[in-house]
């Protein structure tokens, strides 16, 4: 097994550059730390990178997609369409202001929202589909969006995984009513915390920009509220970051392909793993994470036997994602969702170390270390049959 000096490789790890350190000293030694310049560079810098007019940073993506479904005054007694298997932020935005989410399966190739799912789930209660853009695979937009037309619906787009992934000419985040991004350490872009809300409504925008500031409008002063608003500001600190980052865009992007790219190439033939696509007609992949699955002859047990296997050797790994309506926070969803193939899929999945400036011989050593996992759960199955043989 080739060397990878340090021997650990992280399953993630934030790439910044001298040229980000100085953005942020250079902000510290500054009078202003928050709602300053670097916040409103930070934001149009944005905004026309998705090619909309406005863009809304806030703390978190979470933060960012609790806004999105009170400015767009969802509430009690509205139901709002999300997938089960996606992080848990997505739900719990929609449980925070009393609406409740219904879940649908996924498709079982790119593990997107499944659009005819969300056809059979529509009510007379659905307002709005929040479609999520599983590790930065863009989804089905042009199927979900004339369900959303057809219904009168709003629809959110969960970009939170998938800065700089395309559909068609247009980027991701730039086809619903609003979008969110997120930068946490190991999206493509990072603010160490922080988020983004993007939108070509003007009043939206404006009464998020009021939410995330305390319910402040442009026109209050400081101790004017003029509605029930939240501290989910992003510091002049984190949006110097983001400005740096986001010059680095196309070559993180760059980076992140190669890296599945190798990936693919060293897995993809082999018959106990269905590896990720790596390209789709008319879309752009942007690369989040690298989530493998065990094919259908393996278990969640095995999963998990293969996952410590990696851990044990110094290689850090994650089980994305834990289906949403599992959760002990969502036992009262746990009887009502029918979810066949977000449970069979999400049992089996890996995410693999994956980063900007993982270098070819660590990704060398993680594929030999789980082929040689596969190789000796090959064998040892093949003994158990024998045995099992012999018996008979």
């Amino acid at each position: 097994m080739p060397s990878t000096n340090s021997g650990k490789i992280p399953l993630s790890s934030p790439d910044i550059t001298e040229d980000e350190i100085v953005a942020v000293v250079e902000v510290l030694r500054g009078s202003r730390l928050s709602l300053g310049p670097m916040l409103e560079e930070f934001e149009q810098l944005f905004a026309d990178y998705i090619g909309l007019p406005h863009a809304v940073a806030v703390n978190s993506g979470t933060s960012g997609l609790h806004l999105c479904i009170r400015a767009l005054n969802i509430g009690v007694g509205d139901e709002v369409i999300v997938p089960s298997f996606t992080f848990i932020a997505a739900a719990n935005a929609i449980r925070y202001e009393g609406a409740t989410p219904v879940f649908v399966d996924i498709e079982p190739r790119t593990m997107n929202i499944d659009p005819a799912a969300i056809e059979d789930a529509i009510t007379p209660k659905t307002r709005a589909i929040l479609v999520v853009h599983t590790f930065g695979c863009p989804a089905g937009m042009a199927a979900i969006l004339e369900i959303v037309h057809r219904h009168g619906l709003l629809l959110i787009e969960d970009s939170c995984e998938a800065l700089g992934a395309e559909y068609g000419r247009r980027k991701i985040g730039s086809l619903g009513d609003a979008a969110v991004f997120g930068f946490y350490p190991n999206k493509q872009i990072t603010t160490g915390e922080g988020g983004m809300v993007v939108t070509r409504d003007s009043s939206l925008a404006s009464r998020m920009r009021a939410l995330r500031n305390q319910g402040r409008y442009d026109t209050d002063d400081w101790f004017q509220h003029s509605e029930l608003g939240y501290n989910y500001r992003l510091s002049e600190i984190n949006c110097a970051l983001g400005i740096e980052q986001l010059k680095r865009i196309d070559e993180i992007l760059t980076m992140r392909e190669t890296a599945a790219r190798s990936y693919h190439q060293h897995l993809c033939r082999h018959p106990d793993l269905i590896v990720p696509l790596i390209e789709m007609p008319g879309r752009r992949i942007s690369w989040f994470v690298y989530v493998l699955r065990l094919n259908t002859s393996y278990s969640a047990a095995d999963r998990d036997a293969l996952a410590q296997h990696l851990l044990s050797s110094g290689i850090g790994c994650g089980r994305y994602f834990a289906p949403i309506h599992l959760q002990p926070a969502y036992a009262a969803w746990r009887e009502t969702s029918r979810l066949p193939i977000t449970e069979s899929h999400a049992a089996r999945t890996l995410a693999l170390p994956f980063f900007n400036r993982i270098r070819p011989q660590e990704i060398e050593c993680v594929c030999e270390t789980l082929l040689e996992f596969l190789k000796r759960h090959d064998r040892s199955r093949a003994n158990s049959h024998a045995g099992k043989r012999e018996e008979e």
